[in-house]
């Protein structure tokens, strides 16, 4: 029901039920221009902001750590805000919505799918909409704020950022917490951001407390060496609003992992962000909205942090709305790792951070259980899975597609989705999941075209077409109108699964690569007895407990994994395209992989060349004769991506121009120059 039109553009007031009490909308205009997308014709932007009413004592909400100690209305109920964005087809035919679940902030789904991330996280333009795949499906596409944690933007950015909602003692009085935050420099600096990775953290309750500590380490899991309090001092923020910096006589150094513990107070209520976005899915799942019918089925999408985001409301039921029913049919977790089940909803819980080789393994994000069917953990005796509080009222599952790529084997502990958490035993998942690996690729597809800070050039592999397909897939899947590809993801039984020492083992020698000594193996965390709870640590750092056993992809002869899905860079390979980069010496860490990125070493061109450089691996010649014969190859291994799932038929053109790209930069590439630059057409 329209309630009030403003004079100001156009500003109305929707009613709805208790979970979403008001959607004010405050623009409405056509996107791209008006540019029509094939058969979906053109699309609209909506911008506005959703209000949200949470009952803390409704079964729904019981899991959401302090929502009983955050503000309440007249009527007992906690509210709060948040914006959001609205891309649908002009066209009254309901379609598919996707909701993006966004990551720090900003757009995701846009810059991966339709190859081009909106300017200023608006889309507005032509050029926002990339190649315009999601329109030209006709996919309704909605994002809006989850989290708090997101530093202050460049001028005219637009992130999207939930609204404070602080927890308060029953009394009113603040609460107070131990904070930690780790960090590192590349290079010697005086002064240091402590927050995590474009974040904001929770700042000291005293200002420049006395009683914080700043300590060091050299690697995770060593004892920390406090720092003099005398000999380092907090900083105001480089920007108002932005996260607080730290100052330390002699400068920090690189090498080092610095530590800076202390009592905060008020935390942010996070998981009622996870809750918003259930309401708000089921706000749009019921109802016609703006001339627009009801949506025929509700999706939900996140890469990354975004994709543990999921994971989250999951594992404590926060995708079951307060009326019992599902708010989304299915979920596409993109390179989520471990899946983060521990993350986001706790008392002083930073979203940003997340634990890798090298850093941040005192956050709370592994945490048993990972697997999607149960499993058992032997070291604690429990068994459960992430789906133990996923279901309806009826006992319904969404449908779930969890893609991991070869990084996050050994950066964010991939294995443990499949197996024990002790890695011995295969896990098989959920009737209602797939579980895909895309092998030979990173977290994100490289574009990189310097070395630094690591030691190797970035993998070229792109598995941004396999997503595209994938969810396509989780679309019919959700429809019945089609089962998705089998899971495709390396196992024990099949050998494609092992060790890192294994792996090293294993690994060719002579192609200029050194496999790290290790993969990620996360440790139990313990936070004190209250923490699985209630969400609340009592001990701050945390006590680390025996590690996960987690397990990498077997290289085949080429070095390159197998198991999981074969990309047509691994089916037709022109090189070595590894998960793991080392870290350049001079940033402190030659002993740590990289965060987000992988390897890439090319096949000599020649057998001459190969024979010169004493490689392994057959030459790119003996392999193809010609560039004809790979380019048949290539095709080949496209129908085949095709027929299997993993590739779009509208995609197939695209995926065999750019390998045939990439070969004829190799073959015109003098094997002395050892640039990156070469790699990546621009």
């Amino acid at each position: 029901m329209l309630l009030g039109l403003t004079a100001v553009g156009l500003s109305v007031l929707v009613t709805a039920r208790a979970e979403v009490i008001g959607i004010e909308v405050l623009e409405r205009s056509p996107f791209a221009s008006g540019m029509i997308f094939g058969a979906a014709g053109a699309y609209e932007k909506v911008r506005g902001v959703a209000k949200f009413s949470l009952d803390p004592d409704a079964t729904a909400n019981l899991r959401i750590v302090d929502l009983k100690l955050a503000p309440r209305d007249s009527v007992g109920r906690v509210t709060f805000e948040s914006p959001f964005i609205l891309l649908r087809p002009v066209s009254t035919a309901n379609s598919t919505l996707v909701y993006d679940v966004n990551n720090r902030g900003g757009i995701a789904m846009l810059g991966q799918m339709d190859g081009a991330s909106p300017a200023n996280n608006d889309p507005t333009t032509v050029a926002d909409a990339g190649d315009g795949f999601l329109m030209r499906h006709g996919f309704t596409l909605l994002f809006s704020a989850w989290t708090w944690d997101v530093a202050p933007p460049q001028p005219g950015v637009k992130p999207l950022v939930l609204g404070p909602l602080i927890a308060h003692q029953p009394d009113g009085t603040s609460i107070t917490g131990k904070v930690e935050n780790e960090f590192i420099v590349n290079a010697q600096q005086a002064v240091a951001v402590y927050a995590g990775m474009r974040g904001l953290t929770y700042e000291p309750a005293t200002p420049n407390d006395p009683a914080a500590i700043l300590a060091t380490r050299a690697r995770p899991g060593e004892a920390l060496v406090p720092i003099d309090r005398a000999a380092w001092h907090f900083v105001a923020p480089e920007q108002p609003g932005g996260p607080g910096r730290v100052q330390l006589e002699g400068g920090f150094q690189p090498g080092t992992l610095y530590t800076l513990t202390y009592t905060a107070k008020d935390p942010h209520v996070t998981g009622a962000g996870l809750a918003g976005i259930r309401d708000l899915l089921a706000y749009f799942r019921d109802r016609p909205f703006e001339g627009a019918p009801a949506p025929r089925k509700v999706l939900i999408f996140g890469i990354s942090q975004s994709g543990r985001v999921i994971g989250r409301m999951l594992h404590d039921g926060l995708n079951v709305d307060e009326t019992g029913r599902l708010a989304f049919d299915g979920a596409y977790m993109q390179v989520p790792g471990a899946g983060g089940s521990a993350g986001f909803n706790s008392r002083f819980a930073q979203p940003t951070r997340h634990p890798s080789l090298l850093e941040e393994h005192d956050y709370p994000s592994d945490a048993f259980p990972f697997t999607s069917a149960a499993s058992e953990d032997s070291v604690t005796g429990e068994t459960g899975s992430i789906l133990d509080r996923a279901r309806d009222a009826q006992g319904h599952l969404p449908k779930l597609i969890i893609a991991n790529t070869s990084t996050e084997f050994w950066n964010r502990d991939a294995s443990l989705i499949a197996t024990t958490p002790d890695g011995r035993a295969d896990v098989a998942p959920a009737a209602n999941v797939r579980l895909y690996a895309l092998m030979g690729a990173q977290h994100y597809v490289g574009r990189s075209h310097v070395r630094d800070p690591f030691v190797n050039c970035v993998s070229t592999t792109d598995h941004y077409l396999a997503m595209r397909a994938l969810l396509i897939a989780l679309d019919r899947w959700t429809s019945a109108s089609a089962a998705p590809p089998a899971s495709a993801y390396p196992s024990l039984r099949g050998g494609t699964l092992m060790s890192a020492d294994a792996y090293r083992a294993a690994f060719p020698r002579g192609l200029g690569l050194s496999p790290p000594d290790r993969n990620l193996r996360e440790p139990r965390l313990d936070f004190g007895p209250r923490f699985a709870t209630e969400g609340i640590a009592d001990q701050v750092p945390p006590l680390s407990g025996p590690e996960f056993g987690t397990r990498v992809p077997a290289p085949d002869a080429d070095g390159n994994d197998r198991g999981g899905v074969r990309l047509i860079e691994m089916q037709v390979p022109l090189g070595t395209h590894t998960g793991w980069n080392q870290r350049a010496p001079k940033t402190g860490f030659a002993w740590a992989t990289a965060r987000f990125d992988g390897s890439f070493v090319p096949f000599a061109r020649t057998e001459a060349e190969r024979s010169a450089r004493n490689d392994p691996r057959p030459s790119i010649a003996s392999r193809y004769p010609t560039r004809g014969a790979f380019t048949a190859k290539v095709r080949l291994a496209a129908k085949r991506q095709v027929a299997a799932g993993f590739l779009l038929p509208e995609d197939m053109e695209r995926a065999v121009s750019e390998n045939l790209a990439l070969y004829d930069r190799i073959m015109a590439h003098a094997p002395e120059d050892p640039s990156c630059q070469y790699l990546f057409a621009n």
